[in-house]
């Protein structure tokens, strides 16, 4: 049975649904894939999921929806629930391995060219967050690469905060954002702005334990804001 998640209107007028999306949607969601990836200008900014990958979320092992304009799939959207974290994000950004089992991993998203400039990313991140069972799963973990300000924005925005600065997938540079759906609202003593291309200045804060909690951009460019 078709689940519609949510139902709304685009800035343009454009009504769109939200649907759970099951294996049969498969060929739309990797067909989508492939036309994101085809228009990167800079390929590594994206670190697609195969389609074995695809299919352990899409049974049961998390969750992905989709977006829909007059009955074609514009955007998708994807959490994980990790096999004992084996992305190792959980144990990157400090969760004691006895809550390991606890954290769930905000994948990536796919927006078709076409219908960018709609919020359609975050719009998709909030509905997938608030359907989050906060009872089994306390942390929420994901990766962005320095440089992709959309998805940095998006991450933001849903009150994840910076937390380590390294590399993942065999080599490639990554922000590890984490969220505590539990913790109360921090109160932060005192802040830095550090420009997003100084690599070992952020890293040797984040060792310090400062968190990246907002980005800030100035007449020189994208800084992130740590704050303790």
């Amino acid at each position: 049975m078709e689940t519609i998640v949510f139902e709304g209107e685009l800035k343009n007028g454009q009504s769109i649904l939200m649907r759970k999306l099951c294996q049969e949607q498969l060929p739309e969601i990797l067909a989508l894939q492939e036309e994101v990836i085809d228009a990167l200008e800079v390929k590594e900014r994206l670190q697609p999921l195969t389609e074995d990958e695809f299919h352990f979320i899409l049974d049961g092992n998390g969750e992905m929806i989709g977006v829909y304009a007059d009955g074609e799939m514009i955007a998708w959207r994807a959490m994980l629930i990790p096999d004992n974290d084996h992305e190792g994000l959980g144990r990157d950004v400090g969760v004691p391995e006895e809550k390991i089992g606890q954290v769930i991993y905000q994948e990536i998203s796919a927006v078709s060219p076409k219908w960018r400039g709609y919020s359609l990313q975050t719009l998709m991140g909030l509905v997938l967050m608030d359907r989050v069972d906060a009872e089994r799963y306390r942390y929420v973990c994901s990766t962005v690469m320095p440089g992709n300000i959309p998805s940095l924005k998006d991450k933001f925005k849903q009150g994840l905060e910076v937390r380590a600065l390294k590399e993942k997938y065999g080599g490639k540079l990554r922000y590890v954002f984490f969220k505590d759906l539990k913790a109360p609202e921090q109160r932060w003593a005192e802040s830095l702005d550090i420009p997003m291309d100084d690599i070992a200045g952020q890293q040797k804060l984040l060792a310090e334990g400062w968190a990246g909690t907002v980005m800030v951009e100035n007449g020189n460019g994208w800084f992130v804001r740590y704050e303790r």
